[in-house]
């Protein structure tokens, strides 16, 4: 019954050219959906298209989504050629590594451009269809959306939003079918932290953190797919993930001191040991 779900459903999912949206992507084509891949790089896109299941069925836009036209199109490209949208996937995002005192102004609004506004942008263009579907909208947030990571104030101010708006748009909606689900998967092995911006703006360029025992981005997309075929509210997947969202709300100060060591932690951290 799982693998029927998405049989024939229209999916829309953001940064789908790698890590988790390429690794959701896959999954929903391999179950009989019609995938819509939409990332900043189309002929990235047209090449992993070619390596999907049925790539009659994936459908690839050009999309930023921090830009409100790119956002409009896409959804408008979606119907256009598959007639509706079952699932939104607000995956596209970017993340940081410096010190708020250090950066640059102008980093905090590229993070903040890509993760909010690109899921408000995108998921406003697709409401009237999804609410029409009684489909379902996904934000992916993290544990940083729960607790502010040291040295990620720009992607935690991101996480926490998402999670704001998408947590208030259910309320709006909870008599009218709409399915809205915040998704936090934790650390997961991809390429977020290889793109991560330093305080200047520039790519980090490579992971400080040991990938191999994370989670893969292939087991996040199965518990999305989970999540999304059982209509969850909200999916934490990790169990530091949950952990921290209970000592957070149990144990605020604990919960903070814990953050503050496990990323200074961090080799090259920007974060000073105390």
């Amino acid at each position: 019954m799982r693998n029927k779900h998405f049989k024939d459903k229209v999916i829309i999912v953001t940064g789908a050219s790698s890590g988790i949206g390429l690794a959701a992507a896959r999954l929903f084509a391999s179950r009989g959906a019609k995938v819509v891949m939409a990332a900043r790089t189309l002929d990235k896109l047209e090449q992993l298209k070619n390596e999907m299941p049925e790539p009659a069925n994936v459908l690839c836009v050009k999309t930023d989504v921090a830009k409100e036209e790119d956002c409009k199109n896409l959804i408008e490209e979606t119907v256009k050629i598959f007639g509706r949208i079952d699932v939104l996937v607000n995956n596209a995002g970017i993340s940081m590594r410096a010190m708020f005192v250090d950066v640059d102004l102008d980093v905090i609004k590229k993070l903040m451009d890509t993760n909010f506004w690109g899921t408000v942008y995108c998921t406003k263009f697709a409401l009237p269809y999804l609410l029409e579907s009684k489909g379902s909208v996904v934000g992916v947030i993290s544990t940083a959306g729960y607790l502010g990571l040291p040295g990620r104030t720009g992607y935690s101010a991101s996480k926490f939003a998402i999670r704001g708006f998408l947590s208030t748009l259910r309320v709006e909606h909870r008599y009218d079918g709409l399915h809205v689900m915040v998704f936090a998967p934790g650390f997961t092995a991809s390429n977020i932290r290889n793109t991560a911006l330093l305080a200047d703006g520039s790519p980090q360029g490579m992971t400080p953190r040991n990938e191999s025992k994370m989670m893969t981005a292939e087991r996040v997309a199965q518990r999305m797919a989970y999540g999304l075929s059982h209509r969850k509210n909200e999916m934490l997947l990790t169990p530091i993930g949950k952990i921290t969202k209970f000592f957070t709300f149990a144990l605020p100060k604990f919960s903070e001191w814990c953050e503050y060591k496990m990323m200074a932690k961090e080799p090259e951290s920007p974060i000073k040991k105390k």
